[in-house]
């Protein structure tokens, strides 16, 4: 599957699983078993590959660091998860809005504030 997709647009897919769950860890600064923690807490869900081994894109990388610094700061694992969940379900709200609010402002028009 990935052998049909050429290199160039796999290395800068932040979605493509390039990273091995010994590499990621070295990258944040963790070990696997953080990187397990997170999986298990449902905060990111790695890819398998056929040899049935974590795979991490840069996408989950940048998830697992923000829940590193909540865990460096004394949170526990389940909580800082949590938090990154609800942070990213916030920001997505706020993006939909954003976008009806600029097409409600496109169909009527600027109005009185």
């Amino acid at each position: 599957m990935t052998a049909d997709i050429p290199l160039g647009d796999r290395l800068d897919d932040d979605d493509y699983p390039a990273y091995t769950m010994g590499r990621a860890a070295e990258m944040l600064g963790t070990t696997p078993g953080f990187l397990r923690a997170i999986g298990e807490a449902r905060l990111i869900t790695p890819l398998r590959s056929e040899g049935g081994h974590r795979r991490y894109s840069r996408y989950q990388l940048r998830i697992a660091a923000r829940a590193r610094e909540l865990v460096d700061r004394g949170t526990p694992i389940e909580a800082a998860c949590r938090i990154v969940i609800l942070e990213d379900q916030l920001e997505e709200a706020q993006r939909i809005n954003a976008e009806y609010r600029r097409a409600a402002n496109t169909t009527t028009g600027p109005g009185p504030h």
